[in-house]
């Protein structure tokens, strides 16, 4: 299975090409901002550089958030644009799935995997999964630091609001373990979408995943 995987929910850039589960090629740039421009570079860089053509792709999957509203929409508006001219599936990924599919073995042995996202609005946006699992224990939840939930038992947290998230638990008495990574990146988001395809984790619309409204300014 050949997938092509774009995230830009966060403050990366990140697109990937894995043939089953094998890294063929791989581009990624921290940034918070120019998300539109530097994406499609990136996917053309990592199809040339694999030698694949759109049409060669089994699927292309995306980032659907939690996120920013820009970034969500660029990765999905690139992938559907791709999967329309090749006639191919579009599969959509969640931030916290491809954060959890990137935290070691040794971190999440035992452990319910926390991912705290920053919403950039003094709140936290928490995706959980069980322990062993990506399947979410519910869907993602905005909420503030001082209303986290108590953990039932040792829990991992990885994210880019992993640090703050971690330090409020831990003062709390919880058994917490800051885990990695921080940033999602498109190898694992791209992992992720193989299960999904194998029908190993329940299908996903490939539709922004906003959680709360995008923030908007008054003129």
């Amino acid at each position: 299975m050949l997938i092509l995987a774009l995230d830009a929910a966060l403050a990366r850039c990140s697109v990937a090409l894995l043939r089953d589960g094998l890294v063929l090629a791989q581009r990624h740039e921290d940034t918070s901002r120019g998300h539109a421009a530097l994406l499609p570079p990136m996917v053309q860089a990592v199809l040339a550089e694999a030698g694949v053509a759109a049409g060669e792709l089994s699927a292309v999957a995306a980032g659907v958030g939690p996120g920013g509203f820009t970034g969500i929409r660029t990765a999905l508006a690139l992938a559907e644009g791709l999967a329309l001219g090749a006639g191919l599936p579009v599969v959509g990924v969640t931030t916290g799935e491809a954060l959890a599919e990137a935290v070691p073995d040794e971190q999440r042995a035992g452990r319910e995997i926390w991912i705290a996202i920053d919403n950039r609005r003094g709140r936290v946006v928490l995706e959980r999964f069980a322990a062993g699992s990506l399947l979410a224990l519910g869907g993602p939840e905005a909420m503030d630091e001082a209303a986290l939930p108590r953990p039932g038992g040792p829990v991992a947290v990885a994210g880019d609001a992993a640090l703050a998230v971690a330090a409020r638990l831990a003062a709390r008495g919880g058994n917490v373990l800051l885990a990695g990574p921080r940033l999602p990146e498109a190898v694992a988001l791209g992992r992720v979408a193989a299960r999904r395809l194998a029908g190993e984790l329940p299908a996903l619309a490939a539709q922004p995943l906003y959680v709360e409204p995008p923030a908007v300014r008054q003129p």
